[in-house]
């Protein structure tokens, strides 16, 4: 990939593709980290007098035209304080017509007048100074953009003079704003993107050993693929979070009412023999906090796991997995975690995540990287954030490049700037 701090900037339209994918309660941005995120490369662009023309999705509308409750004005608002700046949202236009002369809502810029990047947009975008920021409306607004629509692709590539993406989050989907767009402007990595891809390859290719990974969660279909990858790389691996289960059931082990995926009980026996065979410390709970029920009133009991009793569900890993854990993550010199050990979001099943996340933060010599939603969260919750090196913005896309498969947003990248090479040589010639 080219990084964009390769190019002469000044008074260029650049299209930026953000993830600003954030929660939201009562049109509120809840947690603004990837807002922040972004802002080296948005800070960068306006240092470098670059014209800048930002685009994201929002949560999961329905892709036939403007809905409120997902738009980014919200997001617009918490971006002007950041940057001590107007970050003006431009307008979504919906009403337009087809060549039948039917009504089309939400089908947009057939004629240059409607939709994300209409005549309205375009007239922003235009009229864009030097170091000024514009944000386009929710992308999903528009089915085209998952749909790696061309015609959308082109509508939102006329509106710059280079293309940026620096939305980790969503480069392992082929959607017209991270893949086909590529196809017709000058295309670039942003930092945050760069920073990502690079941290997350060195992690497996080159990790300071021991290697410890820690994965939880809730199903080991999931995240069987991570699984296989991290063993060739690993030197210990801990499981926690309900996919433990079937790791337990395979051994033979009651599991009670716990969650388990019997169709995966073969592949994790297989995945035990693997570790075994490859010299990877696999470490399973040997206790758990059980409970009938799962509410925050809900009874406890504390039992190793050769005393689960059939009318209960394990819920978070004890508190002799918290110190066996615990060890095992102070021995490292390189860690990942992605995925919680029980219901943090409940106090009676909070411990073992906590320990982790409070393990994983002390870990002073070791490099530490968390990923995933319920990880970051975690980490948050539980205030350790500063202690870690590295937190990935990407959930899927951390998890798939880890995993070994390409991203198709990087890929992209990476034959825009081949082709960008192949057309300077010749010009050259």
């Amino acid at each position: 990939m080219q990084r964009i701090d390769s190019q002469d900037l000044r008074g260029k339209r650049v299209l930026v593709r953000v993830d600003f994918n954030v929660p939201l309660a009562e049109a509120t941005v809840c947690d603004d980290t990837r807002i922040r995120a972004a802002l080296p490369t948005i800070r960068y662009l306006q240092n470098n007098a670059a014209r800048i023309i930002l685009m994201s999705h929002l949560g999961r509308p329905r892709g036939v035209g403007y809905e409120e409750e997902y738009s980014l004005a919200p997001v617009a608002r918490v971006l002007s304080r950041m940057l001590g700046q107007e970050v003006p949202l431009a307008p979504y236009t919906d009403g337009m017509s087809d060549a039948s002369g039917a009504d089309k809502a939400g089908a947009s810029c057939v004629a240059g007048t409607n939709g994300l990047c209409g005549a309205a947009t375009a007239a922003l975008a235009e009229a864009l100074g030097e170091g000024e920021v514009l944000l386009l409306d929710n992308l999903r607004f528009d089915a085209r953009e998952k749909a790696n629509d061309a015609e959308f692709a082109t509508e939102l590539a006329r509106l710059a003079d280079l293309y940026v993406n620096d939305a980790f989050g969503v480069a392992h989907r082929a959607h017209a704003s991270v893949e086909a767009i590529t196809q017709l402007l000058p295309s670039f990595a942003g930092f945050l993107l760069d920073t990502e891809v690079t941290t997350l390859t060195t992690l497996l290719d080159t990790p300071e050993r021991p290697f410890v990974a820690i994965l939880g969660g809730s199903k080991v279909s999931d995240k069987i693929q991570i699984l296989d990858a991290l063993l060739d790389s690993v030197d210990t691996l801990l499981i926690g979070g309900g996919m433990c289960f079937t790791f337990l059931k395979a051994q033979g082990l009651e599991i009670g009412r716990s969650l388990c995926e019997d169709e995966w009980l073969k592949r994790a026996v297989q995945f035990i023999e693997k570790a075994a065979e490859k010299g990877v410390r696999l470490l399973l709970p040997v206790d758990l906090v059980a409970a009938p029920f799962l509410a925050e009133d809900a009874p406890t009991k504390i039992l190793s796991v050769d005393e689960m009793e059939a009318q209960l569900m394990g819920l978070d890993i004890g508190p002799a997995t918290q110190a066996l854990y615990t060890r095992a993550i102070g021995e490292a010199r390189t860690i990942f975690w992605n995925g919680p050990m029980g219901v943090f979001e409940m106090k009676p099943f909070e411990a073992g995540t906590r320990a982790v996340a409070r393990a994983v933060a002390q870990q002073q010599n070791a490099t530490s990287v968390v990923g995933g939603g319920d990880s970051i969260a975690a980490v948050r919750l539980f205030g350790v954030e500063d202690g870690i090196d590295f937190i990935s913005t990407g959930g899927g896309a951390s998890l798939q490049l880890l995993e070994g498969t390409p991203l198709v947003g990087v890929e992209a990248l990476k034959q825009c700037a081949r082709r960008q090479a192949a057309q300077t040589g010749i010009s050259e010639i």
